[in-house]
């Protein structure tokens, strides 16, 4: 990730510099003392993930710095700021930020922000990955080529299994039917229908696996084990990174997945009772078995993009 700081306090840019630098979130790219010092198109050229700026500065503030980058700057912006007005925090949330912290900086609190907007960007991306790849499929439209794809599909969802720590959990092969069933179900759609509600998902993966002479009985009861298996599998993923984490926070599965994969709290929380003696002082961090789904999903086809390219 870039960084850029636009604010008029020298010892606030040096501080979520340090931040930043100490925790190996990315490279600060440049710093500004007032928003007049700001443009669009030169904060895109320097290729800026994450903006902060501040409200309160002497020429052009917060707010006016915020509007006159909206539709010009493609990152996104986190506003910093002792102002605790609700009507210009809500301004500002209208035209765009992502976040809005209040100083005096707080470390644990950049930390978190941070990490959410980095998991928002990384999903875009993979959003903007896959939608290519299946408009250019949709485009070249061949039966051979789709072979090819519901093969690589396969492979990619088998090295994300190994990467998530649940390759030989029993819920990893429900992981790869459910791929499958994603990735047949977009070709048929166009890709312009909603994500499958997960309810769905289960049953049509039941009927799949059961075939047609299935009575309703037995597709509810596979339903509900193979429900259970991914979420074992799933709460197994979550206890992989976050003991990576405790190891080592710069681990590079660990950065690149945990927060893809689990919001920052979830983990944060299992790595709080992994470090307890006892974890039933702590209540269970509870995981999104259907945004580990999403993810899993998005993340599969962009590995499968990205091996096609090179290939």
């Amino acid at each position: 990730m870039r960084f850029f700081i636009a604010d008029d306090d020298r010892a606030v840019r040096s501080i979520l510099k340090q931040i930043i630098e100490d925790e190996d979130l990315g490279e600060v790219a440049g710093e500004a003392e007032d928003g007049c010092d700001l443009e669009g198109h030169v904060l895109n050229l320097q290729q800026i993930d994450i903006l902060f700026v501040d409200l309160l500065m002497p020429l052009r503030d917060g707010i006016e710095t915020v509007r006159h980058l909206y539709g010009a700057f493609s990152g996104k912006i986190i506003m910093i700021s002792q102002v605790e007005s609700k009507e210009m925090i809500g301004e500002a949330y209208s035209l765009g930020i992502e976040y809005y912290i209040h100083k005096p900086i707080n470390r644990i609190e950049i930390l978190n922000v941070i990490q959410k907007v980095k998991e928002r960007i990384e999903l875009e991306r993979s959003i903007h990955d896959i939608q290519s790849s299946l408009n250019r499929l949709v485009s070249l439209g061949s039966g051979r080529k789709n072979g090819f794809r519901e093969k690589s599909i396969q492979e990619t969802g088998e090295f994300l299994l190994s990467e998530l720590g649940i390759v030989g959990e029993s819920g990893s092969q429900d992981l790869l039917a459910i791929l499958q069933y994603l990735f047949d179900d977009e070709q048929t759609s166009l890709y312009e229908k909603d994500f499958p509600p997960l309810k769905q998902i289960f049953h049509q993966i039941a009927e799949q696996k059961l075939g047609p002479a299935a009575s309703p009985v037995e597709i509810n009861r596979e339903i509900k084990a193979s429900e259970q298996r991914i979420r074992r599998a799933v709460s197994h993923s979550l206890n992989h990174f976050a003991s990576l984490g405790l190891t080592d926070f710069s681990n590079p599965r660990f950065e690149s997945y945990a927060s893809r994969f689990f919001d920052f709290t979830v983990i944060s929380k299992k790595m709080k009772e992994l470090q307890k003696d006892s974890a039933a002082a702590l209540p269970s961090a509870r995981v999104n078995t259907k945004k580990f789904i999403q993810v899993f999903f998005l993340e599969a086809k962009r590995l499968s993009e990205s091996a096609g390219k090179r290939g």
